[in-house]
């Protein structure tokens, strides 16, 4: 409830695996129901994980996955509330002593073998859970689930990220083809964790770490627990305050991220995307990795190498280009070599676009939420731009009956109009405080302002 009261939200670990313990009443209710694993006798299956001798569910059953959804109603889960949400770890399944650290294949899911459902297991289990916080909110409230196994169509339950990596610079650069595979794979919501899960981050990997994450669309810093403390504030002042605003450009964006979020839902387009999912006809991006867009909006170029302060950035397609930064214009394609002082790296938004942003600095993004609107304008060279944005509640499934605001706003050389894409199906104070427009085009003439859908 502490939490709460500062628009922040607490997400809690837990894992398939159950402790073999007689006097634990989970496992005594999924022994009592026979809805363990079993092994070819029959018997149920036993592994080892973070508890020790541990007996795994059996996801594959529908009746299995409706007790674990009950367990997260409020008067069952003691002490959670309806702002606390779920990481299933583990969910391979992970089994310590068993082959290639997973259950053996000739395990038994009712009259089907564990190797002709590995890969779905995870993905069962994120179901569970996705219904159990349905339950508990009356089917009200969007779900949080974050899962580390997943399989064809777990986007629809869950955000996933890359996996136990390591602190070292190859494993940052790893991050955006992983991301980008898992993004045109089809799940969207992707990141990796900052500075590495295992190992200690010096200051300057954590600072390019952060502020290449601040780009994706997961953003979380995770570590081992054998793992040196390594909250921002440990490092130096200096390192400190550059992760503090790289933390600040994530905030400033959710607008946009927000906007890209439920674009995706209605079409399937990842918010992160490789440079030839823009700009296909553009054959010298196809091969280009270390970069990639957000949306179709900016194109962000991290520093991936210790010791670097410059980026080879290729720009794709023949269009303007704006520092997001320094606002400074660019009419360029193809490769550059572009300064990336240890305080920013480098990030372009591209001719023609229009992307929305909050200034106020909050504590969370809870607070955020009624905040003003800014829209950046980048002018193509024909002096024209568009963009959209969409809001709502930010909790609840009222948008699927129509109340959110979803418009687009287009820029013809100095005349600004919005208008509704869908019909508007609610009030907000929400409000737009400001137009930058990027560039040497001329400040707002008029704006115009159509409410019908198009």
């Amino acid at each position: 409830e502490n939490l709460s009261s500062h628009g922040r939200k607490l997400v809690t670990i837990v894992d398939p695996h159950i402790k073999k313990d007689s006097g634990y009443w989970v496992h005594n209710d999924l022994s009592s129901k026979g809805l363990y694993v079993k092994n070819q006798d029959g018997g149920d299956y036993e592994g080892w994980c973070w508890p020790g001798a541990s007996y795994y569910p059996d996801f594959l059953n529908a009746e299995a996955r409706d007790y674990f959804a009950e367990q997260y109603k409020l008067s069952v889960y003691k002490g959670s509330t309806l702002d606390c949400y779920t990481w299933n770890d583990m969910n391979e399944p992970s089994v310590f002593n068993g082959p290639e650290v997973t259950m053996a294949k000739d395990k038994m899911h009712g009259e089907v073998e564990h190797r002709d459902m590995h890969n779905m297991y995870g993905m069962l289990y994120t179901m569970a859970t996705h219904k159990g916080h349905l339950i508990r909110s009356e089917n009200t409230l969007r779900p949080f689930v974050l899962t580390r196994s997943a399989y064809a169509g777990s986007q629809r339950y869950a955000a996933i990220w890359t996996g136990d990596n390591t602190a070292e610079w190859g494993h940052l650069e790893a991050s955006i083809p992983m991301c980008l595979s898992l993004s045109i794979a089809g799940m969207g919501f992707c990141g990796a964790d900052i500075g590495g899960f295992f190992g200690n981050p010096d200051g300057e990997l954590f600072v390019r770490w952060y502020q290449a994450a601040a780009f994706q669309p997961f953003f979380r810093s995770h570590a081992h627990i054998d793992t040196k403390r390594r909250e921002p504030w440990l490092y130096s002042a200096g390192e400190m305050a550059l992760i503090r605003t790289a933390v600040r450009s994530r905030y400033a964006l959710l607008p946009l991220w927000y906007t890209l979020f439920y674009e995706q839902e209605q079409d399937g387009t990842p918010p992160m995307r490789p440079l030839w999912y823009e700009f296909p006809e553009d054959e010298g991006s196809y091969a280009k990795e270390g970069s990639h867009m957000v949306g179709s909006s900016l194109l962000v170029a991290p520093v991936l190498t210790k010791g670097s302060t410059q980026v080879n950035v290729y720009f794709p397609g023949s269009t303007l280009w704006y520092d997001i930064w320094s606002h400074q214009k660019l009419d360029v394609s193809g490769s550059m070599n572009y300064a990336a002082p240890y305080e920013k790296i480098p990030v372009f938004q591209r001719g023609g676009t229009i992307i929305p942003r909050r200034e106020r600095v909050r504590r969370s993004a809870a607070l955020m939420h009624d905040d003003p609107i800014t829209l950046v304008v980048a002018p193509d060279k024909e002096g024209k731009a568009s963009g959209t944005l969409y809001l709502d509640d930010g909790k609840s499934f009222a948008y699927q009956q129509g109340a959110k605001l979803y418009m687009q706003f287009t820029w013809d050389n100095g005349k600004m109009e919005s208008k509704m894409i869908s019909p508007p199906g609610m009030s907000t104070p929400v409000w737009l405080e400001r137009v930058l427009v990027l560039g040497s085009a001329p400040p707002p003439g008029q704006v115009a302002t159509v409410s019908s859908p198009s």
